[in-house]
Protein backbone atom coordinates (compact mmCIF):
# COMPACT_ATOMS: atom_id res chain seq x y z
CA UNK A 1 0.00 0.00 0.00
CA UNK A 2 0.98 3.63 -0.90
CA UNK A 3 -0.13 6.70 1.00
CA UNK A 4 1.38 10.09 1.61
CA UNK A 5 0.98 11.16 5.13
CA UNK A 6 2.83 14.46 4.80
CA UNK A 7 4.06 17.11 2.72
CA UNK A 8 5.64 20.40 3.55
CA UNK A 9 6.40 22.94 1.74
CA UNK A 10 8.93 25.97 2.09
CA UNK A 11 8.75 28.59 -0.65
CA UNK A 12 7.11 26.48 -3.37
CA UNK A 13 5.52 28.53 -5.45
CA UNK A 14 2.98 30.40 -3.59
CA UNK A 15 3.71 28.63 -0.38
CA UNK A 16 5.46 30.67 2.01
CA UNK A 17 5.50 27.83 4.48
CA UNK A 18 3.25 25.17 5.13
CA UNK A 19 2.51 21.86 6.47
CA UNK A 20 -0.37 19.47 5.26
CA UNK A 21 -0.99 15.96 7.00
CA UNK A 22 -3.15 13.39 5.22
CA UNK A 23 -5.08 11.07 7.16
CA UNK A 24 -7.44 9.13 5.04
CA UNK A 25 -7.73 7.87 0.89
CA UNK A 26 -9.82 9.96 -0.13
CA UNK A 27 -8.48 13.74 -0.10
CA UNK A 28 -10.62 16.98 -1.18
CA UNK A 29 -8.96 19.86 -1.66
CA UNK A 30 -11.22 22.92 -2.30
CA UNK A 31 -10.51 27.05 -1.99
CA UNK A 32 -11.12 29.39 -4.59
CA UNK A 33 -9.37 30.07 -7.70
CA UNK A 34 -5.86 31.54 -7.53
CA UNK A 35 -5.27 29.89 -3.47
CA UNK A 36 -2.92 26.77 -4.15
CA UNK A 37 -5.21 23.81 -5.15
CA UNK A 38 -3.18 22.84 -8.11
CA UNK A 39 0.42 23.79 -6.70
CA UNK A 40 -0.39 21.25 -3.69
CA UNK A 41 -1.11 18.13 -5.62
CA UNK A 42 1.56 19.53 -8.05
CA UNK A 43 3.90 19.11 -4.90
CA UNK A 44 2.49 15.72 -4.30
CA UNK A 45 3.60 15.11 -8.47
CA UNK A 46 6.95 16.39 -7.70
CA UNK A 47 7.37 14.31 -4.99
CA UNK A 48 7.32 11.40 -7.32
CA UNK A 49 8.52 12.35 -9.81
CA UNK A 50 11.42 14.94 -8.89
CA UNK A 51 9.88 17.73 -11.59
CA UNK A 52 6.22 19.31 -11.76
CA UNK A 53 3.74 18.48 -13.87
CA UNK A 54 3.23 21.95 -15.23
CA UNK A 55 6.20 23.34 -15.97
CA UNK A 56 9.92 22.50 -17.28
CA UNK A 57 11.42 25.21 -15.86
CA UNK A 58 12.27 24.46 -11.83
CA UNK A 59 12.88 27.99 -11.55
CA UNK A 60 8.74 28.70 -11.87
CA UNK A 61 8.44 26.60 -9.02
CA UNK A 62 10.65 29.02 -6.22
CA UNK A 63 7.85 31.68 -4.26
CA UNK A 64 8.36 35.10 -5.56
CA UNK A 65 11.06 37.01 -4.67
CA UNK A 66 12.00 33.90 -2.59
CA UNK A 67 16.01 32.31 -2.85
CA UNK A 68 14.61 28.36 -3.73
CA UNK A 69 12.49 26.24 -2.43
CA UNK A 70 12.47 23.14 -0.30
CA UNK A 71 9.69 20.42 -0.13
CA UNK A 72 9.44 17.32 2.22
CA UNK A 73 7.01 14.40 1.90
CA UNK A 74 6.80 11.23 3.59
CA UNK A 75 5.22 8.33 2.17
CA UNK A 76 4.30 4.54 4.06
CA UNK A 77 4.80 2.40 1.37
CA UNK A 78 4.47 -1.40 2.76
CA UNK A 79 4.51 -0.46 5.97
CA UNK A 80 7.88 1.56 5.98
CA UNK A 81 8.13 5.14 6.13
CA UNK A 82 10.00 6.99 3.13
CA UNK A 83 11.02 10.60 3.49
CA UNK A 84 11.83 12.26 0.25
CA UNK A 85 13.36 15.90 0.43
CA UNK A 86 14.02 18.27 -2.44
CA UNK A 87 15.98 21.24 -2.08
CA UNK A 88 16.11 24.05 -5.27
CA UNK A 89 18.40 27.12 -4.85
CA UNK A 90 18.76 29.12 -8.10
CA UNK A 91 21.59 28.88 -10.12
CA UNK A 92 22.43 25.54 -8.22
CA UNK A 93 21.97 21.97 -9.24
CA UNK A 94 18.82 20.68 -7.53
CA UNK A 95 19.03 17.94 -4.62
CA UNK A 96 17.00 14.95 -4.27
CA UNK A 97 17.18 12.80 -1.23
CA UNK A 98 15.26 9.94 -0.33
CA UNK A 99 15.76 8.62 3.28
CA UNK A 100 18.54 11.53 4.19
CA UNK A 101 20.50 9.80 1.21
CA UNK A 102 20.99 12.00 -1.90
CA UNK A 103 20.54 10.10 -5.54
CA UNK A 104 23.09 10.74 -7.87
CA UNK A 105 20.88 10.19 -10.88
CA UNK A 106 17.35 11.62 -10.64
CA UNK A 107 16.08 9.11 -12.72
CA UNK A 108 16.87 6.23 -9.94
CA UNK A 109 13.83 7.80 -8.05
CA UNK A 110 10.87 7.33 -11.29
CA UNK A 111 8.57 4.11 -10.17
CA UNK A 112 9.33 4.06 -6.45
CA UNK A 113 6.06 6.25 -5.61
CA UNK A 114 4.02 5.61 -8.33
CA UNK A 115 1.18 8.57 -9.23
CA UNK A 116 -1.17 9.13 -12.16
CA UNK A 117 -2.47 12.44 -12.84
CA UNK A 118 -5.48 14.01 -14.36
CA UNK A 119 -5.56 17.62 -15.32
CA UNK A 120 -7.42 20.32 -17.55
CA UNK A 121 -4.88 20.41 -20.22
CA UNK A 122 -4.72 16.58 -20.44
CA UNK A 123 -7.21 17.12 -22.96
CA UNK A 124 -4.37 17.84 -25.57
CA UNK A 125 -3.82 13.70 -25.30
CA UNK A 126 -6.95 13.53 -27.44
CA UNK A 127 -6.74 16.69 -29.43
CA UNK A 128 -3.34 17.77 -29.46
CA UNK A 129 -0.48 16.16 -31.72
CA UNK A 130 1.78 12.72 -31.14
CA UNK A 131 4.09 14.19 -28.64
CA UNK A 132 0.75 14.51 -26.06
CA UNK A 133 0.40 10.87 -26.72
CA UNK A 134 4.02 9.70 -26.16
CA UNK A 135 4.43 11.23 -23.39
CA UNK A 136 1.23 9.56 -21.66
CA UNK A 137 2.90 6.01 -22.35
CA UNK A 138 6.13 6.73 -21.53
CA UNK A 139 5.48 8.04 -18.04
CA UNK A 140 3.58 4.87 -17.45
CA UNK A 141 6.51 2.18 -19.15
CA UNK A 142 9.02 4.68 -17.21
CA UNK A 143 7.42 4.03 -13.44
CA UNK A 144 7.36 0.19 -14.50
CA UNK A 145 10.77 -0.32 -16.35
CA UNK A 146 14.20 0.77 -15.58
CA UNK A 147 15.95 -0.05 -18.38
CA UNK A 148 12.93 1.73 -20.69
CA UNK A 149 13.62 4.88 -18.92
CA UNK A 150 17.55 4.82 -19.51
CA UNK A 151 17.12 3.79 -23.23
CA UNK A 152 14.46 6.99 -23.52
CA UNK A 153 16.73 8.65 -22.06
CA UNK A 154 19.87 7.44 -24.16
CA UNK A 155 17.81 7.73 -27.42
CA UNK A 156 16.78 11.30 -26.57
CA UNK A 157 20.43 12.30 -25.75
CA UNK A 158 22.17 10.73 -28.79
CA UNK A 159 19.04 11.98 -31.19
CA UNK A 160 20.02 15.77 -30.18
CA UNK A 161 23.52 15.05 -30.94
CA UNK A 162 22.60 13.33 -34.00
CA UNK A 163 20.47 16.83 -34.82
CA UNK A 164 23.37 19.24 -33.97
CA UNK A 165 25.63 17.24 -36.21
CA UNK A 166 23.53 17.68 -39.05
CA UNK A 167 22.69 20.93 -38.29
CA UNK A 168 26.53 22.10 -37.98
CA UNK A 169 27.41 20.23 -41.06
CA UNK A 170 24.29 21.81 -43.14
CA UNK A 171 25.81 24.82 -42.26
CA UNK A 172 29.60 23.87 -43.47
CA UNK A 173 27.77 22.36 -46.70
CA UNK A 174 29.39 19.13 -45.75
CA UNK A 175 28.38 16.33 -43.83
CA UNK A 176 30.52 14.47 -41.54
CA UNK A 177 29.30 10.56 -42.58
CA UNK A 178 31.82 8.71 -40.04
CA UNK A 179 30.50 10.76 -37.33
CA UNK A 180 27.04 10.54 -38.16
CA UNK A 181 27.55 6.15 -39.10
CA UNK A 182 28.67 6.21 -35.02
CA UNK A 183 25.25 7.90 -33.49
CA UNK A 184 23.01 5.64 -35.95
CA UNK A 185 24.42 2.63 -34.85
CA UNK A 186 24.31 3.93 -30.86
CA UNK A 187 20.46 5.14 -31.94
CA UNK A 188 19.71 1.30 -32.79
CA UNK A 189 19.77 -1.00 -29.50
CA UNK A 190 17.47 1.86 -27.66
CA UNK A 191 15.10 2.53 -30.02
CA UNK A 192 14.07 -1.29 -30.76
CA UNK A 193 14.13 -1.77 -26.81
CA UNK A 194 11.90 1.45 -26.61
CA UNK A 195 9.44 0.00 -29.57
CA UNK A 196 9.07 -3.58 -28.62
CA UNK A 197 8.18 -2.41 -24.67
CA UNK A 198 5.57 0.26 -26.13
CA UNK A 199 4.21 -2.23 -28.98
CA UNK A 200 3.59 -5.04 -25.50
CA UNK A 201 2.02 -1.82 -23.75
CA UNK A 202 0.05 -0.43 -25.34
CA UNK A 203 -2.04 -3.53 -26.89
CA UNK A 204 -3.09 -3.70 -22.60
CA UNK A 205 -3.63 0.01 -23.04
CA UNK A 206 -5.88 0.02 -25.50
CA UNK A 207 -7.78 -3.17 -24.46
CA UNK A 208 -7.93 -1.65 -20.71
CA UNK A 209 -8.72 1.80 -21.97
CA UNK A 210 -11.58 0.71 -23.86
CA UNK A 211 -13.54 -1.34 -21.04
CA UNK A 212 -13.16 1.63 -18.81
CA UNK A 213 -14.05 4.22 -21.50
CA UNK A 214 -17.28 2.18 -21.90
CA UNK A 215 -17.80 1.99 -18.06
CA UNK A 216 -17.26 6.22 -17.69
CA UNK A 217 -19.55 7.02 -20.99
CA UNK A 218 -21.65 4.17 -21.07
CA UNK A 219 -21.13 3.41 -24.89
CA UNK A 220 -18.10 2.12 -26.77
CA UNK A 221 -19.10 4.57 -29.49
CA UNK A 222 -17.29 2.48 -32.13
CA UNK A 223 -13.57 3.67 -30.83
CA UNK A 224 -10.07 2.21 -32.19
CA UNK A 225 -7.37 2.81 -30.50
CA UNK A 226 -3.89 1.73 -32.63
CA UNK A 227 -0.58 2.24 -31.77
CA UNK A 228 1.63 3.36 -34.89
CA UNK A 229 5.36 3.12 -35.37
CA UNK A 230 7.64 3.56 -38.31
CA UNK A 231 9.51 0.70 -36.60
CA UNK A 232 6.56 -1.67 -37.26
CA UNK A 233 7.63 -1.44 -40.91
CA UNK A 234 11.98 -1.38 -41.40
CA UNK A 235 14.36 -1.49 -38.72
CA UNK A 236 15.87 1.65 -37.06
CA UNK A 237 19.16 1.25 -39.18
CA UNK A 238 16.97 0.98 -42.41
CA UNK A 239 14.68 4.20 -41.00
CA UNK A 240 18.07 6.09 -40.97
CA UNK A 241 19.86 4.83 -44.06
CA UNK A 242 16.90 5.65 -46.15
CA UNK A 243 16.26 9.01 -44.71
CA UNK A 244 19.68 10.54 -44.68
CA UNK A 245 20.23 12.68 -47.36
CA UNK A 246 16.14 14.18 -45.74
CA UNK A 247 17.81 14.72 -42.70
CA UNK A 248 20.74 16.26 -43.99
CA UNK A 249 18.34 18.87 -45.80
CA UNK A 250 16.31 19.68 -42.85
CA UNK A 251 19.42 19.21 -40.02
CA UNK A 252 16.93 16.82 -37.72
CA UNK A 253 16.04 13.36 -37.66
CA UNK A 254 12.58 12.54 -39.43
CA UNK A 255 12.36 8.88 -38.55
CA UNK A 256 12.31 6.78 -35.45
CA UNK A 257 10.47 6.19 -32.31
CA UNK A 258 10.26 10.08 -31.43
CA UNK A 259 7.62 9.92 -34.40
CA UNK A 260 5.23 6.95 -32.89
CA UNK A 261 1.75 8.01 -32.37
CA UNK A 262 -1.39 6.65 -30.70
CA UNK A 263 -3.97 6.75 -33.23
CA UNK A 264 -7.51 7.36 -31.66
CA UNK A 265 -10.45 6.63 -34.37
CA UNK A 266 -14.25 6.80 -34.52
CA UNK A 267 -15.83 5.25 -37.13
CA UNK A 268 -13.34 5.60 -39.25
CA UNK A 269 -12.43 8.79 -38.84
CA UNK A 270 -9.72 10.71 -36.75
CA UNK A 271 -12.33 10.88 -33.07
CA UNK A 272 -10.71 14.73 -32.07
CA UNK A 273 -12.81 15.66 -35.01
CA UNK A 274 -15.96 14.02 -34.93
CA UNK A 275 -16.52 13.64 -30.94
CA UNK A 276 -18.38 15.69 -28.48
CA UNK A 277 -16.64 16.81 -25.56
CA UNK A 278 -17.93 14.31 -23.44
CA UNK A 279 -16.67 11.75 -25.45
CA UNK A 280 -13.18 13.51 -25.52
CA UNK A 281 -12.86 13.76 -21.92
CA UNK A 282 -14.56 10.09 -21.17
CA UNK A 283 -11.87 8.52 -23.55
CA UNK A 284 -9.47 11.07 -21.92
CA UNK A 285 -9.97 9.73 -18.50
CA UNK A 286 -10.68 6.02 -19.72
CA UNK A 287 -6.81 6.47 -20.77
CA UNK A 288 -5.54 7.78 -17.48
CA UNK A 289 -7.62 4.83 -15.66
CA UNK A 290 -5.71 2.37 -18.11
CA UNK A 291 -2.54 3.74 -16.70
CA UNK A 292 -3.75 3.52 -13.20
CA UNK A 293 -4.57 -0.16 -13.56
CA UNK A 294 -1.69 -1.27 -15.52
CA UNK A 295 0.67 0.43 -12.64
CA UNK A 296 -1.07 -1.37 -9.89
CA UNK A 297 -1.27 -4.84 -11.82
CA UNK A 298 2.09 -4.47 -11.92
CA UNK A 299 3.83 -2.90 -8.52
CA UNK A 300 0.78 -5.07 -6.93
CA UNK A 301 -0.74 -1.65 -5.28
CA UNK A 302 -2.46 1.65 -6.07
CA UNK A 303 -0.01 4.56 -7.43
CA UNK A 304 -1.40 7.85 -5.74
CA UNK A 305 -4.05 9.64 -8.13
CA UNK A 306 -4.12 12.96 -8.58
CA UNK A 307 -7.43 14.69 -9.94
CA UNK A 308 -7.20 18.66 -10.52
CA UNK A 309 -10.51 20.49 -11.79
CA UNK A 310 -11.80 17.33 -12.69
CA UNK A 311 -15.75 18.35 -11.58
CA UNK A 312 -15.57 20.99 -14.39
CA UNK A 313 -15.00 18.73 -16.96
CA UNK A 314 -17.20 15.63 -16.71
CA UNK A 315 -21.07 16.03 -16.39
CA UNK A 316 -22.51 14.45 -12.59
CA UNK A 317 -23.33 10.39 -14.12
CA UNK A 318 -19.72 10.07 -15.92
CA UNK A 319 -18.29 11.77 -12.39
CA UNK A 320 -19.55 9.33 -9.94
CA UNK A 321 -18.55 6.09 -12.44
CA UNK A 322 -15.13 7.61 -12.41
CA UNK A 323 -15.01 8.09 -8.40
CA UNK A 324 -16.84 4.72 -7.70
CA UNK A 325 -13.74 2.87 -9.64
CA UNK A 326 -10.85 4.83 -8.33
CA UNK A 327 -12.54 5.50 -4.73
CA UNK A 328 -14.57 2.04 -3.96
CA UNK A 329 -12.76 -0.54 -5.85
CA UNK A 330 -9.75 0.38 -5.26
CA UNK A 331 -7.37 0.89 -1.94
CA UNK A 332 -5.28 3.87 -3.47
CA UNK A 333 -5.09 7.02 -2.18
CA UNK A 334 -6.66 10.02 -4.38
CA UNK A 335 -6.35 13.62 -4.15
CA UNK A 336 -9.12 16.11 -5.96
CA UNK A 337 -8.85 19.75 -6.14
CA UNK A 338 -12.51 21.84 -6.70
CA UNK A 339 -13.71 25.26 -6.17
CA UNK A 340 -16.66 24.13 -4.15
CA UNK A 341 -16.58 22.43 -0.80
CA UNK A 342 -19.91 21.38 -0.87
CA UNK A 343 -19.91 19.54 -4.57
CA UNK A 344 -16.64 17.45 -3.16
CA UNK A 345 -19.01 16.67 -0.09
CA UNK A 346 -21.63 15.61 -1.48
CA UNK A 347 -19.84 13.47 -4.27
CA UNK A 348 -17.73 11.94 -1.10
CA UNK A 349 -20.67 11.50 0.43
CA UNK A 350 -22.65 9.41 -1.72
CA UNK A 351 -19.59 7.00 -1.99
CA UNK A 352 -20.10 5.79 1.37
CA UNK A 353 -16.63 5.71 2.33
CA UNK A 354 -14.26 7.82 4.88
CA UNK A 355 -12.76 11.62 3.66
CA UNK A 356 -10.75 14.45 4.08
CA UNK A 357 -11.26 18.05 3.46
CA UNK A 358 -8.36 19.85 3.29
CA UNK A 359 -9.86 23.97 2.71
CA UNK A 360 -7.41 26.70 1.36
CA UNK A 361 -7.76 30.56 2.12
CA UNK A 362 -6.30 33.41 0.00
CA UNK A 363 -3.88 33.46 3.47
CA UNK A 364 -1.66 30.19 2.57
Amino acid sequence: MLQLQKVVLTHFKNYDIQSFDFTANLIGICGKNGVGKTNLIDSIYYACFTKSYFTTSDNLNIGFNKDGFRLAASFLVAQQTNKVVCILKPNSKKEFFLNDVPYTKLSHHIGLLPCVMIAPDDIEIINGGSEERRKLIDTVISQLDKTYLQQLIAYNKIMQQRNSLLKSSKEKGKLDTALLDILDEQMILPAHYIFEKRTEYCKTLVETGFNFYGDIAQSHDNINITYESQLAALPMSDLLKNNREKDFILSRTGAGIHKDDLQLLSEGQAFKSIASQGQKKSLLFALKLAEYEIIKNAKGFSPILLLDDVFEKLDENRMNNLLAHVCKRNDGQVFITDTHKERLEKSFAQLGIAYQIVELSATV
